[in-house]
């Protein structure tokens, strides 16, 4: 069965949420990334288990404590409002808040790994160069670190056109405004429309398939090159 317009405008929020989410996820979470990679603090164990708290904890667990912090009685919903942002629940400003947390694992850890990988070699030899920490950063880490950046980037955003209990959650059910693909195949499977279900189904069968594929792919040719 052909996707209806309203399909169609699900597929087209789920890929511009993320597109935002993963340009936020790689600027917020290769910082991260780098600082877990390089660091001796003891500080290390909690922040890690914090970032990939989403990975084990219940969707709904997740989007529901979003909902309050972000809500009227919430600090950051007080705060949004003091800046007269109003509130970001059943907001698409929301669904990218919530993206970026819930997917944020997916992106910090391919980048972290691949920061571990580089060794400190390089980074000292940019050192004995008077090389100093940011460029060191910019010219020798992040160029290096280049397959785990792309990585990164076709998980979070595989990973955030997927997810449904947090957008859920945090954004409700609004057309054109907070209902992407998966919402969209649950009002169709609620209303018995199973084969307009299938359709977007099998959309994100075949979108799911070929991520993962382009991460094998990668990860072959690195360790082809290795």
């Amino acid at each position: 069965m052909p996707l209806s317009p309203d399909d169609w405008s699900a597929v087209a929020l789920s890929l511009q949420l993320a597109a935002i989410t993963t340009a936020l996820l790689l600027v917020i979470g290769t910082p991260i990334a780098w600082w877990l990679a390089q660091t001796r603090s003891r500080w290390k164990g909690p922040v890690a288990a914090v970032v990939a708290l989403p990975i084990v904890l219940p969707p709904t667990v997740l989007g529901f404590y979003l909902l309050e912090a972000l809500g009227a009685q919430g600090p950051i919903g007080r705060l949004t409002q003091a800046l007269g942002l109003g509130l970001l629940p059943f907001t698409f400003a929301g669904l990218v808040v919530g993206s970026v947390i819930y997917s944020l694992p997916f992106v910090v850890q391919p980048v972290m790994n691949a920061f571990e990988a580089i060794g400190t070699g390089p980074l000292d030899a940019a050192a004995t160069l008077r090389a100093g920490p940011l460029d060191r950063f910019f010219h020798v880490a992040l160029p290096l670190a280049r397959p785990g950046l792309l990585a990164g980037s076709i998980l979070g955003f595989a990973h955030t056109i997927g997810e449904f209990g947090v957008v859920l959650m945090i954004g409700g059910n609004i057309p054109g405004q907070t209902r992407v693909v998966s919402v969209q195949i649950y009002d169709h499977v609620e209303t018995l429309e199973y084969g307009r279900a299938h359709g977007l189904a099998i959309l994100l069968l075949v979108f799911s398939f070929f991520a993962l594929l382009a991460l094998y792919t990668l990860a072959a040719r690195r360790k082809a090159h290795s």
